[in-house]
């Protein structure tokens, strides 16, 4: 008697593009879902400027339908084919000086594209960490974690409503994702250039170099110019309201998206509004960005307040 030993793979369960009542449902992670280990089927990214969520780490990646592409649109976003979908979910390391104590996973944020629009679902994440429930309605979330300094921070994180998502998520009266652009990407993540990992990867059609696309700057990278940074704090931060079809287009002449001139932005024609509502003690409704933070941030205030005290 003898035993032979075989090795196979299994695939992976195929993921399910619709908002079913828990995460685990829609198969987006593999093993035990608190690992946040993305399915295979998945598409992993960074953004080289990022927007400010009260200081939470995010874990982005896109989920294709099999053998489906997405095509190039310029620098901003790509086409995306239906039954798209695009996760972020957001998180604190209990401890900076130890990982290994684990994290505190609050939502996990989902875009699925269906009939050729956009839908937005939110997942809370339960207090044992072991799933993730569809809820529309806003809500808060008492954090606390040790920083890398070793000092204990606390928050009361606020999961937005899915009416407050639409707000900044909208381009006119039409849902859309914010983050993937391809400028946002077009940079090395671990050696490789992510653009060209998505043409490698047969996972974006109609671009063949990246270097055909810009760069938004990474807003604290001081290799870059105090302007050049200010300006991709601007964009990331406050240009999907600040844009012409957002939801400051009639309440403010700011414009602050990266490629418009300076003339154009109006940036420098509001420059006193600017530095009260990113600078001043955090009041909800005031403070800047109004949705999605609870806290001023720090760097962030510090970098547009330099700025804005160049222009005359």
């Amino acid at each position: 008697m003898y035993t032979n030993v075989y090795s196979f793979t299994t695939n992976s369960p195929a993921v399910i593009p619709e908002f079913k009542p828990t995460l685990s449902e829609l198969n987006l992670f593999v093993g035990n879902i608190e690992n946040l280990e993305p399915t295979p089927q998945s598409f992993e990214y960074t953004l080289n400027s990022t927007l400010f969520s009260d200081y939470a780490y995010k874990q982005r990646f896109i989920v294709l339908p099999d053998g489906e592409k997405m095509t190039y649109n310029g620098d901003g976003l790509p086409l995306f084919p239906d039954n798209s979908l695009i996760s972020k979910t957001f998180y604190y390391n209990n401890n900076e000086t130890d990982l290994s104590l684990g994290k505190h996973i609050i939502e996990t944020r989902i875009l699925i594209k269906i009939d050729g629009l956009w839908q937005t679902g939110d997942y809370k994440w339960n207090a044992a960490q072991t799933e993730a429930f569809l809820n529309p309605d806003s809500s808060i979330v008492p954090v606390t974690w040790i920083g890398a300094d070793g000092e204990t921070n606390s928050i009361n994180y606020q999961i937005p409503s899915d009416n407050q998502c639409f707000t900044c998520h909208r381009s006119n009266e039409v849902k859309r994702p914010i983050g993937p652009r391809l400028r946002t990407l077009n940079f090395n993540v671990d050696g490789v250039n992510q653009l060209q990992s998505l043409i490698d990867s047969e996972l974006l059609d109609g671009l063949t170099n990246p270097s055909e696309v810009t760069i938004l700057p990474k807003w604290d990278d001081t290799n870059y110019s105090l302007e050049e940074r200010a300006r991709a704090y601007f964009d990331i931060n406050c240009a999907h309201c600040h844009t012409d079809g957002g939801y400051c287009e009639t309440q403010s002449i700011l414009r602050l998206d990266y490629e418009n001139s300076l003339t154009d932005s109006k940036i420098q024609d509001r420059k006193s509004s600017i530095i009260f509502r990113v600078a001043s003690d955090f009041q909800p409704g005031l403070t800047m960005p109004w949705i999605g933070t609870t806290i001023l941030h720090d760097e962030g205030v510090a970098l547009i307040s330099e700025y804005l005290n160049t222009l005359e």
